[in-house]
C-alpha cells in the first residue's frame, strides 16, 4: 500500500526515544464537542454512530484539529466500544448519558457465545483509517487505537458506563473463570482489531486501559495488566509502508503499577495527571543508550479552562518535571510526548488550545536550547 510521504515525524522519533528539536503534542479526544465544526459535522451525520461508521465523516473530524493547530498527530475518530458492537451486543448512543449496549455479557450463556467477531463488520474503521491516511497527506502520522481488554469488559458486564463497575467487579470476584473468559476473547479481538489497522496504515497504535485503575492492587496484574500484554504479544510490528509501529499503553490511575507496565513488550507508557513525570522517568524512561519507554502525558485537561498564563505555566511545570530529554541524535534516550492526563472536556475553549500548543512547542524548544 503506498501512501504520501510523511514530512513530520517528531512524534515517531519520540516514541522511539529519538532525540527532538521539540516536545510533540497531540490530545486524547483531539477530534470532539469542543470544536464547533466538528458538532456541525456531527449534526449533518445525524448521530454518534452515522459520524463514526461513515468514512467521509471521520475522515472529516480527524483533519478538524489540525486545521486549526500544529499538532505533530492524528488520531483515528472512532470509539473503543466498535468491537463489543461487532460481537453482537448492539452498541447506540443516548444524548447526555453517553454509550449503551442492547444486550450484555454478564453471566455463563452470554460469555461462552462471545468470539473474535468478523472483521468484516468493522470495515468502515480500517476505510478510515486508509482514507485518513491519504488525507492527512504525509502532514503527520496516524495512530490507531482500541480499548483495553478489561476496560471493553466493563462496558459490556455493566451495558454501558458506570460509577461504581458493581456488575463487572461482582462478576470478576464470584465468577472469576467466566471473566477470564470475557478478557481472553477481548485480547485476541482487539488483537485482531489493531493488527487490521495497521495493515489499513496506521502509523503507531495506543491501547485505552481507561478503567484499569478502579482494580484493586491485587487484581490489577490478573484481570488489566496481563491481558493487555496478551494484546501486545500479538501485534505487528511493521505498518503497511514497512515502518515499525509504535505500541502505546495508557492505563489512567495506572501510576501505582509503573514498575509492572515498564515490562510490557511496548514502546510507550501513557500516564494521567496524578503522576509524577521525573519519578516516572527515574523509573522506567531509562538512560542514554539504554532501553527503556518514552513518556506520553500529563497536563490535567482542566487546566485548559484557566487564562493563558496559568496554562503557560503548567505547561512549563510539566516539561520541568519531565526535565530536559535527551538530545544526541546518535542514541536513544529518555523522551516524552506531551499529552492530557486524560481526554480534552467537550466544555474547553478552543482559544485555550491555541495557547496551549503553541506553549507547547515554544517552551519545549527553548528548554532544548539552553541544555545544548
Amino acid at each position: 500500500m503506498t501512501f504520501p510521504r510523511l514530512h513530520n515525524d517528531t512524534f515517531l522519533r519520540a516514541c522511539r526515544r529519538q532525540a527532538t528539536d521539540y516536545t510533540p503534542l497531540w490530545m486524547m479526544r483531539q477530534a470532539g464537542r469542543y470544536l464547533p465544526e466538528y458538532r456541525a459535522t456531527r449534526g449533518r451525520a445525524g448521530s454518534f454512530m452515522g459520524l463514526a461508521t461513515n468514512v467521509d465523516f471521520a475522515t472529516e473530524v480527524t483533519l478538524q484539529p489540525l486545521e486549526r493547530y500544529p499538532l505533530d498527530a492524528a488520531i483515528l475518530f472512532s470509539d473503543i466500544l466498535t468491537v463489543p458492537d461487532a460481537m453482537g451486543l448492539g452498541l447506540h448512543f443516548i444524548e447526555g448519558e453517553g454509550p449503551r449496549f442492547e444486550r450484555r455479557a454478564d453471566d455463563e450463556a452470554s460469555i461462552a457465545a462471545l468470539a473474535v467477531p468478523d472483521l468484516e463488520r468493522l470495515r468502515y474503521v480500517f476505510d478510515a483509517v486508509t482514507s485518513i491516511r491519504h488525507a492527512l497527506g504525509g502532514r503527520v502520522p496516524l495512530i490507531g487505537f482500541s480499548g483495553s481488554p478489561w476496560t471493553l469488559a466493563c462496558y459490556m458486564v455493566e451495558g454501558g458506563s458506570s460509577s461504581d463497575y458493581r456488575k463487572v467487579k461482582t462478576l470478576m470476584y464470584a465468577r472469576p473463570e467466566l471473566m477470564h473468559r470475557l478478557l481472553a476473547v477481548n485480547a485476541d479481538a482487539v488483537a485482531a482489531y489493531l493488527n487490521a489497522q495497521i495493515d489499513a496504515g496506521a502509523q503507531a497504535v495506543m491501547i485505552f486501559d481507561s478503567w484499569g485503575g478502579v482494580l484493586a492492587d491485587s487484581h490489577f496484574r490478573a484481570f488489566s495488566l496481563a491481558y493487555t500484554e496478551r494484546v501486545l504479544g500479538q501485534l505487528k510490528r511493521s505498518g503497511a509502508d514497512g515502518s515499525d509501529v509504535p505500541r502505546i499503553v495508557f492505563t489512567k490511575g495506572g501510576a501505582l503499577w509503573l514498575g509492572a507496565m515498564g515490562g510490557l513488550d511496548c514502546e510507550v507508557l501513557g500516564l494521567d495527571w496524578t503522576a509524577n513525570l521525573g519519578r516516572a522517568r527515574a523509573a522506567v524512561g531509562g538512560s542514554a543508550g539504554q532501553p527503556g519507554k518514552a513518556l506520553q502525558g500529563n497536563l490535567d485537561p482542566n487546566v485548559l479552562f484557566a487564562p493563558p498564563a496559568v496554562i503557560e505555566q503548567e505547561v512549563q511545570r510539566v516539561l520541568d518535571d519531565f526535565g530536559v530529554p535527551h538530545t544526541d541524535a546518535g542514541t536513544v534516550g529518555p523522551a516524552h510526548i506531551f499529552n492530557l492526563g486524560h481526554g480534552i472536556s467537550q466544555f474547553t475553549p478552543p482559544e485555550n488550545v491555541a495557547v496551549f500548543v503553541d506553549a507547547v512547542h515554544r517552551l519545549s524548544h527553548q528548554m532544548r536550547q539552553r541544555a545544548g
